[in-house]
């Protein structure tokens, strides 16, 4: 099925079985969602669990915030991850703080999700990714997600916890076709193995896995070597343990994202590696991730701007061969 279809089944399934939980969002009913996630909620729900809401991402994340302390579980959609800007003061202030705050009394069993990313040509107000920031915040669980199995699995798992969750999609993946095995027992925090090697650890998340994929045949015929992909799935928390089995069997690291590289998510990982399994290392970890620049709008330098499997394998055979790949 389609990465917005699993979605979507992930949803109607949850919301079948437990009536306290709703969804919220701007065009998520009738429309069916702007990338047709919702599609069909509404003519089996009504109107009062599938909610269309102005155009008012703190009032959405406000009102499932209060709706969570009143016993259901909300799943709001936000448009893109550029809006949820406008509802930081709810998902920091309230979504992650509140059950701290009051001791452990108030539970908010909700989930904001949002697509991120440079798309196509949607310019610099809707192509921005802020999982560094999400992942600062104590209190949040963040998901990513790129694999369609594990957007249904994952999917159902943050709506049925009683955590807060942050569920980051990508708007390039939602036509991604994929197997869904409905029996399976996923944990969403562990770390997906996407593939096996001996030489390098690659890590990455959200449309970055897909692109590195592609870079992986360049990459091993030119440095005759074997590459080792992880999606890390969970960005708080993170996997640890499976990233250190990995390094330790490859002693290389290789961290790709789409995020500006200053500042960026992945310099947590590399953080990491150095402070905890350095000797491990026989190269210095290499982060590929995007240009400290507004996302621009022209398709040519939209793409200069952040890593594709090109300039990926490109990268990467260059420090390999300098550090005896």
């Amino acid at each position: 099925m389609l990465y917005r279809e699993a979605l979507n089944k992930a949803l109607d399934e949850v919301m079948a079985i437990d009536d306290t939980v709703v969804t919220l969002g701007e065009d998520v009913g009738l429309y069916g969602g702007s990338f047709r996630v919702t599609e069909g909620l509404v003519e089996k729900y009504g109107e009062e669990r599938v909610i269309d809401t102005p155009i008012a991402e703190l009032s959405i994340v406000g009102n499932a915030v209060g709706m969570a302390i009143g016993g259901l579980r909300p799943v709001a959609e936000i448009m893109t991850g550029n809006f949820s800007l406008l509802a930081f003061d709810q998902i920091i202030n309230h979504m992650a703080k509140l059950h701290y705050m009051s001791n452990g009394k108030v539970i908010l069993p909700m989930v904001v999700r949002f697509p991120q990313g440079v798309s196509k040509q949607l310019a610099a107000q809707h192509s921005e990714s802020y999982e560094q920031m999400l992942c600062s915040v104590p209190g949040l669980r963040v998901l990513s997600v790129c694999d369609v199995n594990y957007a249904y699995h994952a999917l159902k798992y943050a709506i049925l916890s009683n955590d807060p969750f942050v569920f980051i999609e990508h708007e390039l993946l939602y036509n991604k076709k994929g197997e869904v095995n409905f029996e399976e027992q996923l944990d969403p925090f562990k770390a997906r193995i996407v593939k096996e090697g001996e030489d390098i650890t690659i890590v990455s998340y959200l449309k970055m896995v897909d692109d590195v994929m592609k870079s992986v045949p360049a990459i091993e015929s030119a440095l005759n070597c074997s590459c080792e992909v992880i999606d890390l799935c969970s960005l708080n928390p993170i996997d640890y343990e499976t990233l250190a089995t990995s390094i330790k069997k490859t002693s290389r690291l290789v961290m790709v994202e789409e995020d500006h590289k200053t500042g960026g998510f992945g310099s947590q990982v590399v953080a990491w590696a150095a402070e905890e399994i350095f000797y491990a290392l026989d190269a210095p970890p290499l982060r590929l991730a995007g240009a400290d620049v507004s996302i621009p709008y022209n398709r040519t330098l939209e793409l200069a701007s952040i890593p594709t499997p090109d300039s990926i394998a490109q990268d990467i055979i260059v420090w390999g061969k300098k550090n005896d790949v």
